[in-house]
Order: C-alpha cells, then sequence, then structure tokens
C-alpha cells in the first residue's frame, strides 16, 4: 500500500497549487483548458495544484503570463522559494527577496566564507555545488539567484555595506588558485566604492563563533532584522533581545578587526599567495 508523503499546508509548493486553483476557478477555467493554454495535459495541471508535481521554471513562467502576474504575487517567486530547500533554505528566501533589497544599511559578519553579496559565480558555484542532493539544474539556478542579490550593490542608492570577514576566508580554497585570486580580486575592487567597507577579523577573535549572521536596517522606523546561520538551521527574526544580542556581538567583532586600510593589504597579500 503507497503512503503518501505529508505535505506542509504552507510550505510554497502548497501555496503554488492553491493559488494556481484559485486563479482557475476565479476565470471560470477548467482543468483542461488551462492546459490546453500552458501546453500540458490536465493531468499535469491537476498535480500541481494538488502539490504532487514540483512545478518547472516554465510552468511558473507560462502561469504568470496566463494570469497576468508578476512580483509578490506571482508564480516565479514561489518557485524560486520551492527551488530554495537544500541549497538556499526556505527561511533564508524571506530576506533575500524582502529584506534585503530594501536595506539601507546591511552589516555581515562571516567566519568561513566571503559574504555571498561578494562572491563571484566561480566562487558561489563551488560553495553550492556541495549543497545535499543538488541537481545540475538546481544548481544552476541557485548561483543565478546569488548573482542577483549581488545586483542590490549596483543600484544608483545602494545600501551601506560593512562586510566583517575572518582572516582565514583569505586563505580557505574554495575551487581553486585562479577561482581564489578571481574572488580577492573582486573583494578589493568593490571594497573600493564608498559604500562598500571590507575589515577582515583577527582569526583569535572567540565572539564570532556562533557562526554566520547579518543586520539589516530598514527605512521608515521599521525594526530592524537580523538572519544568523547555525549549523542546523538558520532564521529571520526581528526579535528585539536577538537583535540586541547579535548586535553586541557585531560590536565585539569590530573590536578585533583590523583598520580598513590594513585589511585591504591584508587582502591584497593573501591574493598574491594564490598563484
Amino acid at each position: 500500500m503507497s503512503v503518501e508523503p505529508f505535505l506542509d499546508p504552507g510550505s510554497p509548493r502548497m501555496r503554488f497549487g492553491a493559488e494556481m486553483r484559485r486563479l482557475r476557478e476565479e476565470a471560470q477555467l477548467s482543468q483542461a483548458a488551462v492546459a490546453a493554454r500552458l501546453g500540458c495535459t490536465q493531468t499535469q495541471v491537476s498535480r500541481l495544484e494538488a502539490a504532487t508535481r514540483t512545478p518547472s521554471r516554465s510552468d511558473a513562467e507560462r502561469l504568470d503570463r496566463f494570469f497576468g502576474l508578476e512580483g509578490a504575487t506571482s508564480f516565479t517567486r514561489l518557485y524560486h522559494r520551492i527551488l530554495a530547500k537544500p541549497g538556499s533554505p526556505a527561511w533564508f528566501m524571506s530576506w533575500a527577496e524582502e529584506i534585503e533589497p530594501n536595506a539601507l544599511v546591511l552589516q555581515s559578519w562571516d567566519p568561513l566564507l566571503v559574504p555571498g553579496l561578494l562572491q563571484i559565480e566561480s566562487y558561489a558555484r563551488h560553495v553550492l555545488k556541495h549543497s545535499v542532493r543538488i541537481t545540475a539544474e538546481e544548481l544552476e539556478e541557485r548561483v543565478r539567484m546569488r548573482m542577483r542579490r549581488g545586483q542590490i550593490l549596483d543600484r544608483e542608492a545602494p545600501p551601506l555595506f560593512t562586510a566583517l570577514i575572518d582572516e582565514g576566508v583569505l586563505h580557505r580554497e574554495v575551487g581553486d588558485a585562479g577561482v581564489m585570486r578571481e574572488q580577492l580580486d573582486h573583494l578589493l575592487e568593490m571594497a573600493q566604492r564608498p559604500v562598500i567597507s571590507v575589515q577582515v577579523v583577527d582569526p583569535k577573535c572567540l565572539a564570532g563563533m556562533s557562526g554566520a549572521f547579518m543586520i539589516a536596517e530598514l527605512p521608515n522606523g521599521q525594526p530592524d532584522m537580523i538572519h544568523a546561520d547555525s549549523s542546523v538551521q538558520g532564521q529571520v527574526t526581528g526579535d528585539y533581545e536577538f537583535v540586541v544580542s547579535v548586535r553586541n556581538q557585531y560590536e565585539a567583532l569590530r573590536r578585533c578587526a583590523y583598520p580598513e586600510r590594513m585589511s585591504l593589504k591584508m587582502v591584497e597579500e593573501a591574493r598574491r599567495t594564490w598563484t
């Protein structure tokens, strides 16, 4: 006897199916009619609505065009949330899509890797390909998503971004020497922008041992938001006590950081070692 898998009613895949059914019924269309418009079978439409079939990118894009959707309500956005589970966890998607793009100030601590916003494509690909059970298609989509995140720094009015990184990040090989040279070159280039500051933290500093985190200051008096990683699960929160705790931790790390000019000299010296 087969057992139906448990589906979380609040999961992106269930929301995808429920929204598809709602819009179809509002338009007074049958599943067969929608299938004809999308170029698929009625069974495929039925399975999408029941969340027993994982939608493809083309499914999402066709549905957005068909129903005239964009932005926060789009099927493409839900598709990204579905895809994000193994490599970019669902808890992180609200940060990447809703909080980070609207921030006035971003402050990050990264003890293991170059910050995601400052990663080049080849570096990001080598990091993401080690996600559990990731397919080639999922890997490429996640790399594209990470590159899109970095585009907020190219806007006409980007957020102020201060990145604290552990000194070991400069010497931890990701990919190969060529990737590391290109990545550190990019880090140096981005650090020349007036809105971006990169500081290297003394590896003897113990304040950041609990893991990477990011602080976002938002406009219009909205409370600060935090996203924090751990070995088990990350979280996004605006809880006041948590925010205060992370801010205190960030200030402790800044006290362990080398001045910016010295930090960039350290990046340059590390870059020369990757030959």
